[in-house]
This record gives C-alpha cells, structure tokens and sequence, in this order.
C-alpha cells in the first residue's frame, strides 16, 4: 500500500499488522509529531485480534493500538465483528477484503498432472488441521486416483508425514516444503483443500480460485465471504473429514460439474477481488483520512 501513497503524494502511516509492529510504528509517529503529524492507517488481518490480542498482557495495547489510529481497515466482516466484540472497539473500521492479481494468478492451458492432484498451502500450525488432508485424501482415493502436495513448513508437518505413512499414503502425499511460486503451482492442481479450524479471509483459496482451481473449505471464519457455496467451491463443517471427502470426489467425478465450478472460481476472483478492483479502495480510505 506505500505504493499508493507515494502515488497520490499522501503522508500518511499504514501498517498492515503484527501488533508488536505497530506499536513500534505509533512510537515512530510520536517522535515525528513535533515536525510533522503523519495520518496512521491499521489493517487487521486477524491473528492479531485471534491470536495476539487475546493475550492477556498484549490486550491492552492492541486495544490502545487500534484506537489510536486514524483510520482502521479489516480484511473482512468477520475480523470486523471480532475486533468490536472482543475489544469493544467504536472506531469506524472499513472492511477492505483481500485482493489476488489477476495477471500473474491465472489458469494453465492445461494441467500436465494425469492423476488427480490435490494441493495444501499453509505454515502448518493447528489451525490449519493440516492432518485433515491427508485424512481426506484417504477418503478421497477410495473412489478417485489422487495425490496430494503438500506446499510449506511449520509444526504439524512431521505428524502429517507419519500418518501418510501409518495410512499407507505416503507414495501419494508429496511435501515439497516452502515455496517462492506459488502462482506456477495453483494452475496444476485440480483441487485446494483448506480445512483450517479458523480463517480471517482465505487469501490462499483466493489465489486458487484465481487460477481456475475450485476450494473445498470449511465454513469458518471470513471464508463465506468469498466462497459461495455449490457455485466456485465447497464449505463444510470443521473437523468433517468424511463431507469435505465427498466434496473432493464430486468435483473430480463428475467434468460438467468442475468446469462449471473452475469457470466460477475465476470469475469470483476477476469481478470481486482483483487487485484493480480492491486497491481503489485503498486508496478512497487514504484520502478520506487525509482530508478528515
């Protein structure tokens, strides 16, 4: 978002945050005040408010933080409602949801993968139930001739790897560890799988959807904001392995249903989320706390 700011000439701070960052910014706009005072622009992503400000001895500077700002944005109604709730905060806060680009997230001609290919991207924490995919790729293959890759690091990556093993899975489960491409890897897969216990928005289902890959999800969090369900992916409920299985075996079972579906989530992606539609946004926010 500097970008934009340098763009139109507007002083301002904007910190998309870590809460520990953004004190640092605010004592960085309390020193700079004297000479010149500089507008200070928040955005909520959600493990600042979830994670982070949930800590006891954080909550009261997090609270502070999100106050003090001159404008608040968050990247969904659900981060929106959270911070309300949680922080009793009664500041004006602009939902200004996640944005892909387009140009660089897009479809492959074709996919080179013969067997069907599931993909998961996260940084393995809990949250993610990173586990779950390699249980639903067990469902899955009772029915369907499926792999699954597995794309970043974390926590959970060692306990997954042992029960690919203990499933009998493990020539069908492929770690590839962090990647600095992600865009080159969406457009192979057929399928992403995101069965996280709590998502602020979805920003990895967005890049899938932008690349012709439909989501099968749980319906948790800010992700009905961008998925429609039976339209360009799937929610069901945490935990249910057996119902996102099922999901999975649709969309690979039946071609009339995932072309529609691939076709949908591009779509989604194109009219609602990409960059050239969201910025913009951005930018109105900036000026009007600029100019109030």
């Amino acid at each position: 978002m500097y970008e934009v700011a340098e763009r139109y000439h507007l002083d301002l701070l904007h910190v998309h945050y870590a809460i520990p960052h953004s004190v640092s910014a605010f004592l960085a706009k309390q020193i700079a005040a004297p000479k010149r005072r500089l507008p200070f622009v928040t955005t909520l992503h959600g493990t600042d408010i979830t994670i982070v400000g949930a800590d006891p001895a954080l909550f009261p500077t997090t609270k502070w933080s999100i106050e003090q700002s001159d404008g608040i944005t968050a990247i969904s109604a659900f981060v929106k409602r959270r911070t309300e709730d949680f922080f009793g905060v009664r500041c004006p806060i602009d939902v200004i949801r996640n944005f892909v680009n387009c140009e660089i997230y897009k479809p492959a001609p074709e996919r080179r993968s013969k067997r069907k290919r599931l993909m998961h991207i996260s940084n393995f924490r809990p949250v993610k139930r990173v586990l779950d995919c390699v249980r639903i790729l067990a469902e899955v293959r009772r029915e369907v001739d499926a792999e699954l890759v597995m794309v970043g690091d974390g926590p959970d990556c060692g306990p997954a790897e042992t029960l690919a093993r203990e499933l009998g899975l493990d020539r069908y489960v492929d770690f590839v560890g962090k990647q600095d491409h992600v865009e080159r890897l969406f457009p192979e897969a057929h399928v992403l799988l995101m069965p996280s216990e709590l998502e602020a928005f979805g920003l990895v289902a967005l890049e899938a959807m932008a690349c012709g890959t439909p989501t099968v999800a749980t319906n948790c969090g800010g992700v009905p904001e961008l998925i429609t369900p039976g339209l360009d992916g799937f929610l069901e409920p945490v935990g249910d392995i057996k119902a996102q299985g099922r999901r999975v075996i649709e969309l690979l079972s039946d071609e009339p249903l995932y072309a529609r579906m691939a076709a949908a989530a591009r779509h989604t992606a194109e009219v609602r989320f990409c960059s050239d539609k969201i910025i913009p946004k951005y930018e109105q926010h900036y000026i009007d706390v600029i100019n109030a």
